[in-house]
């Protein structure tokens, strides 16, 4: 495609994402300053459709993008859209002053869609991969204590449990030791396998309490294994739903599935978090063929979980790149330690 076909593109995209309304010739020769005239403009619209690039949905209409140039869109852009002075402060009040992983990943689901207005998705970052900073055994009563484990990644998983046998003090803070010195650093697996010999460490009056006890980590960690996510936004798809040809139930079917989600997130995820758009029927699901998702990972030490937006192809593409990538590197940052958003 020569510059100018590419001009003429991205003029079609930008008015029909604004407008919601088939683009013509005149609208582009008034709109944008492409240097031909009107008549060279329609030759460059002919071409456009000839190569599916663009259509007529009807007789005597303008033009609309197609999936496929949609894709070409994307793919030319070169440049990630600058964060406005507004939409940096919009990150910071919407996500500052998290106290926990649950308050984070529920700002961070709230901010990608009041900024993005599409759907918003949020995966909680996943335990499996992660390695262990803390793990914590709280004696509330003799025969009864709490569980805390904690990963580098931020998530949190705690029990209760009821022991078959009490514990004295003494074995308790052993337990503990035994506990933290077979956690740190090492991941749920690594663990899960040092905990094994952890019984037999103890007098018999006491194994099956330290049996218990390792059980119900083993428990948690394999829950932690099972992915979650965290959704909002869903009524700007009614918003849209003159976008979706025929009914919104099909996508929101889709989203309900989260599964659907989680697959496609796992598909599209890449270790150096580069942001990721699949558009139209080039998702999977049929549920999705009219809806395009954007996406990318997070992680403060590679990463450990994905977020993104998902909503009508006729998408702000570069806005949404944006943002998503904004709060993705504030999330990586904020489970690193570090500041976040004031260094995106």
């Amino acid at each position: 495609m020569d510059d100018r076909r590419l001009d003429v593109l991205r003029a079609i995209v930008q008015d029909y994402v604004s407008t919601r309304e088939p683009v013509a010739s005149l609208g582009l020769v008034q709109r944008h300053n492409l240097g031909v005239s009107p008549a060279t403009i329609r030759n460059d619209m002919a071409a456009l459709e000839e190569a599916g690039y663009i259509t007529q949905p009807h007789t005597s209409a303008g033009r609309v993008p197609t999936d496929a140039g949609y894709r070409f869109f994307v793919d030319q852009l070169t440049t990630i859209k600058p964060l406005s002075v507004a939409e940096r402060r919009a990150i910071n009040a919407l996500l500052e002053g998290g106290l926990d992983l649950d308050q984070l990943v529920e700002r961070a689901v709230r901010a990608l869609t009041q900024l993005t207005h599409q759907v918003a998705v949020v995966q909680y970052p996943r335990l499996e991969s992660a390695t262990l900073r803390h793990i914590e055994l709280i004696p509330l009563e003799p025969d009864r204590c709490l569980v805390v484990l904690i990963a580098e990644s931020g998530r949190v998983e705690q029990r209760f449990i009821q022991l078959p046998v009490p514990l004295d003090q003494e074995l308790a803070g052993q337990l503990r030791a035994q506990l933290m010195g077979a956690a740190i650093g090492r991941t749920p697996q690594e663990l899960q396998q040092g905990l094994a010999a952890l019984p037999e460490r103890f007098p018999p009056s006491a194994r099956p309490a330290v049996v218990a006890v390792t059980n119900l980590i083993n428990e948690a960690l394999n829950e932690g294994r099972q992915d979650r996510v965290a959704l909002a936004g869903t009524v700007n798809l009614a918003r849209a739903g003159a976008d979706f040809g025929g009914s919104i139930l099909p996508l929101l079917e889709a989203i309900e599935e989260q599964v659907v989600l989680l697959k496609l997130l796992g598909e599209m995820a890449t270790d150096d978090g580069k942001v990721v758009i699949s558009i139209g029927r080039e998702n999977p699901h049929p549920g999705l063929a009219e809806a395009s998702l954007v996406a990318t990972t997070y992680g403060s030490d590679g990463p450990v979980g994905s977020l993104g937006v998902l909503g009508p192809t006729r998408m702000d593409y570069p806005g949404s790149i944006a943002v998503v990538r904004a709060i993705a590197l504030y999330l990586s940052r904020i489970l690193a330690g570090e500041e976040g958003i004031r260094k995106v």
